[in-house]
C-alpha cells in the first residue's frame, strides 16, 4: 500500500530557516545543516529499504498561488495567506506493508534536529493513497 506523509511549516519558519529573524531567532548555519543531514539520512534509509516512492520539499508559502471560485469566476490570489498559519512544507510517498509501518516511518521525523520552538509544534500527517481507479468502461 502507498501512503503520503505530509509535513507543515509557516512563512515565519521558512524565513527563520533562511536566516531572517522573526518571532524567533534565525536558524544558525549549524542548525540548518543538521536538519539537512538528518533528511538526507532519513531519505537514504527509506530508499535502501525500498519503501521510498518519492519525496519533495516545497518552496516558501510566499511563492504560492491559490485559485478559488468567486461568483463563478476563478480568482488567483498570491500567497502567503494570513488565514493559513501553517501550510504544506513537504511530503514523502512511501510504499509499505501497513498503515502502522507508515506511521512508524513518520514518527522517525520527530528526531529531526530543529530549534525547540519548531520541534514543539512540528507535526506530520500520514494518509493512505487511494489507488482505486474506476473502470471507465463501466
Amino acid at each position: 500500500m502507498k501512503f503520503m506523509i505530509l509535513t507543515y511549516a509557516s512563512q515565519h519558519d521558512y524565513d527563520e530557516m533562511a536566516g531572517k529573524p522573526g518571532d524567533h531567532p534565525a536558524w544558525s548555519g549549524d542548525e540548518f545543516a543538521a536538519m539537512g543531514a538528518f533528511m538526507e539520512s532519513f531519505n537514504a534509509e527509506l530508499a535502501e529499504s525500498g519503501e521510498l516512492v518519492e519525496t519533495r520539499g516545497l518552496v516558501s508559502p510566499v511563492h504560492t498561488r491559490r485559485i478559488q471560485l468567486q461568483n463563478g469566476v476563478p480568482v488567483v490570489t498570491d500567497g502567503p495567506y494570513a488565514e493559513a498559519q501553517e501550510v504544506l512544507a513537504g511530503y514523502w510517498v512511501v510504499e509499505c506493508d501497513s498503515f502502522d509501518r507508515a506511521t512508524e516511518i513518520a514518527a522517525r521525523l520527530s528526531a529531526c534536529p530543529a530549534p525547540e520552538h519548531v520541534r514543539a509544534r512540528a507535526a506530520a500527517d500520514v494518509r493512505p493513497i487511494d489507488e482505486y481507479r474506476p473502470d471507465p468502461e463501466s
